[in-house]
């Protein structure tokens, strides 16, 4: 029995530890800009052993000098309710599971009736795989990339969680957006509002039409998707209505 609490007791000392890190690294980001997230550690690590090769593009660009249609598309396409919240969107995410849930029961009909008409053979043709939705806010999607891994569990889904709430706390709606556009995937190797604006447009971020702007929100989501992609129907429709949308957004 000792020798259990004494183990209980050290992981709770861990996990404090653990809590106590990622609080002073969050304070520390309300002066200091991070240097790379997570995210971008395990894409350098991946694109190097893949293609032994690293093409990197980023470049830091302050609050103010980012564009502010940039700012107003993000917040449409990814986080409506950005300014409102604290860190968690629940209805958003109640949309989301329940979107999920039909898409799931959908698909299972979908390959009930393929496996019906297979024929005697056993051959069939493969019915796709459900589209899933995510219902994470800006912050939420900030906290993933700066700490986390990308597998999905419950114990990192909760981690998740406590960072998200622990970067509301800590940094205001300003600075949370500037670290996420200068940090965000926007394509192979491509990072930040200003690396994206160049790859895509040749021009800075703070020169982007409202259009243009639109078209990088839209690509958020699934980045190397729409980068192979330029001529995608669905992102240029989407586009043209998230730039309509920007009007009425509000920029922290």
């Amino acid at each position: 029995m000792k020798a259990l609490l004494r183990w209980m007791l050290l992981v709770l000392i861990a996990g404090l530890g653990v809590q106590l890190y990622f609080v002073s690294r969050i304070a520390l980001m309300a002066v200091v800009d991070p240097q790379s997230t997570a995210f971008q550690r395990s894409e350098i690590y991946r694109l190097a052993t893949e293609q032994g090769s690293l093409k990197w593009r980023q470049q830091w660009v302050p609050y103010s000098e980012l564009s502010d249609k940039l700012k107003r598309a993000v917040i449409a396409s990814e986080d409506a309710t950005f300014i409102e919240h604290e860190g968690v969107d629940v209805e958003a995410l109640e949309k989301a599971w329940e979107k999920n849930t039909q898409a799931e029961q959908r698909a299972e009909k979908s390959a009930s009736r393929l496996g019906s008409k297979a024929a005697p053979t056993g051959s069939s043709k493969a019915s796709r795989p459900p589209k899933v939705v995510g219902g994470s806010t800006i912050t939420q999607q900030l906290a993933k990339n700066l700490f986390l891994s990308g597998e999905r569990t419950l114990m990192r889904k909760g981690e998740e969680l406590v960072l998200t709430l622990l970067l509301e706390a800590l940094l205001d709606k300003q600075r949370i957006l500037e670290i996420y556009l200068n940090n965000v995937e926007w394509g192979e190797g491509v990072f930040g509002a200003e690396a994206a604006a160049q790859h895509y447009f040749r021009k800075p971020a703070a020169k982007l039409s409202a259009y243009e702007a639109a078209r990088l929100a839209v690509m958020l989501p699934r980045p190397k998707y729409f980068e192979t992609r330029p001529g995608s129907g669905y992102l240029a429709s989407r586009a043209s209505t998230i730039a309509a949308r920007m009007g009425g957004v509000e920029v922290p």
